[in-house]
């Protein structure tokens, strides 16, 4: 008959020596026993600890840019920009705004950008006498040259609802009207994720915004269809990659100040 591991754990040990065989008490271990020592909540807690990787430290003053963001305006200048066809901006530049002129074309940034958090401010022209709906204010924030959120003067001001302030332009509603009265500077804070494409142009995975219109959520991780068309459905209509972001001329004087994005 087999003993078991524990009958021998029980006995003894045999140890040789140089004065002879001799034997060592062994006390007995149950082969059952698996009990552990309770560990103390401290330890318990560090178990889910992870310590790496450790986030870069980024200064975020309170109304300010965050340290690692590219500023792209702050009324000093217009070099990060070219008109829509090349060359210099042909908006006007005065103090802390550059404004639309009207008729002259879009201006868009000279570096391209997939993944972005933008922050941007606008403004309505006030003179709004025999204007409306959408020829009052209207402009346009596109996102790689061909995803629009929409700029206009959506106060007191119905147009349709996928075409009025903060919309993405015939695609989302915005969740709700957050619009101040022309004249006002407003804001738009936007998170982007590019659409990402296989190497045969075949879309892997649409474009999603967030945005806030005046600290207000209005989109909350929409699916873009695709480029937002003004007549016609939406399509991703070819593979591209990083692009510039573009400020559109809609014939409007609208106002633009304190531009800035951070890559994501």
């Amino acid at each position: 008959m087999q003993r078991p591991i524990s009958a021998f754990l029980s006995t003894t040990l045999a140890w040789v020596t140089g004065a002879g065989l001799m034997t060592i008490p062994f006390t007995a271990i149950n082969a059952d026993d698996t009990t552990e020592e309770p560990l103390e909540p401290w330890q318990q807690a560090e178990k889910t600890e992870v310590w790496e990787p450790v986030p870069p430290v980024v200064d975020a003053p309170a109304g300010g840019v965050p340290s690692d963001a590219v500023v792209l305006f702050d009324g000093s200048d217009l070099s990060a920009w070219e008109a829509e066809e090349g060359g210099p901006v042909p908006w006007q530049h005065e103090g802390e705004a550059m404004t639309v002129k009207r008729g002259a074309g879009g201006i868009r940034t000279r570096q391209a950008f997939c993944d972005v958090q933008l922050h941007l401010e606008w403004r309505t022209p006030v003179d709004i006498e025999g204007m409306d709906g959408q020829d009052r204010g209207n402009s346009g924030v596109f996102l790689q040259e061909r995803y629009e959120i929409q700029v206009l003067d959506s106060h007191d001001n119905p147009t349709y609802p996928n075409g009025q302030a903060a919309s993405v332009y015939k695609q989302h509603i915005p969740l709700v009207n957050a619009s101040r009265p022309p004249g006002e500077w407003q804001s738009y804070d936007i998170l982007y994720t590019a659409p990402r494409f296989d190497e045969s142009g075949a879309l892997e995975s649409p474009a999603y915004v967030t945005v806030l219109h005046n600290d207000v959520l209005v989109q909350h991780h929409v699916e873009l269809q695709g480029t937002t068309e003004w007549i016609g459905e939406p399509d991703y209509e070819e593979a591209h990659g990083c692009a510039p972001i573009f400020l559109q001329d809609h014939d409007a004087a609208v106002s633009y100040r304190n531009i800035w994005v951070r890559e994501l």
